[in-house]
């Protein structure tokens, strides 16, 4: 069975509990495969990383 054209274009995700490689959209998003999440007891999703931006200081402050 020949892989889905779709899945060839994503950069490889791994789990970061096992290192098995993560199909599924949820998966991928977790960074975490079913399995591992269910060991974890995990039911919310993590907070994603803050980006702080960096901005010029505002005039008279």
């Amino acid at each position: 069975m020949l892989p889905d054209p779709e899945e060839r274009r994503r950069p490889p995700v791994h789990c970061r509990l096992c290192g098995r490689p993560l199909r599924d959209r949820e998966a991928r998003t977790w960074g975490l495969g079913p399995e591992c999440r269910a060991k974890l007891a995990l039911r919310a999703a993590p907070r994603p990383p803050e980006h702080p931006v960096e901005q010029d200081p505002l005039p008279g402050v």
